[in-house]
């Protein structure tokens, strides 16, 4: 498969109360796990911490960003052979999640939602499952 069939993608996963943190864009009807691709230069950390405000209106706390897993499955709404690869990572931050920019929406997810989000996340929510960190 060559590369550009790939979407590289970083997440923030955030769990509270058993449920975790999810995001709607503006005119979608699908929600994904906060996060965004990454830019020029920037590592994964920069990426995901620049995603977390620009999305979220929150500043991610470095030394508290952790590597959880990646996940790749079929992108959303792309031609067919289109693969997400979502690097998740978990992180505490300041501040209060809020939607802001291109998210109408933020909400938090028990597993019973899974049929709401994209098939990447569904993977994501499995392993959260799995591991009982949601219910």
């Amino acid at each position: 498969m060559e590369k550009t069939n790939f979407i590289d993608k970083l997440a923030l996963i955030k769990i509270e109360n058993k449920k975790t943190l999810v995001s709607l864009s503006r005119g979608k009807d699908t929600w994904y796990t906060p996060g965004g691709k990454r830019e020029a230069g920037e590592d994964d950390k920069q990426a995901l911490s620049r995603e977390a405000k620009e999305e979220l209106n929150v500043d991610l706390i470095p030394e508290s960003i952790i590597y959880y897993g990646t996940f790749e499955a079929q992108a959303h709404g792309k031609a067919e052979g289109v693969i997400v690869r979502m690097t998740c990572y978990t992180a505490d931050y300041n501040g209060s999640p809020q939607a802001a920019n291109e998210i109408e929406k933020i909400d938090w997810f028990s597993y019973s939602q899974r049929g709401l989000i994209a098939t990447v996340d569904k993977l994501i929510f499995d392993d959260l499952k799995a591991k009982k960190l949601i219910e």
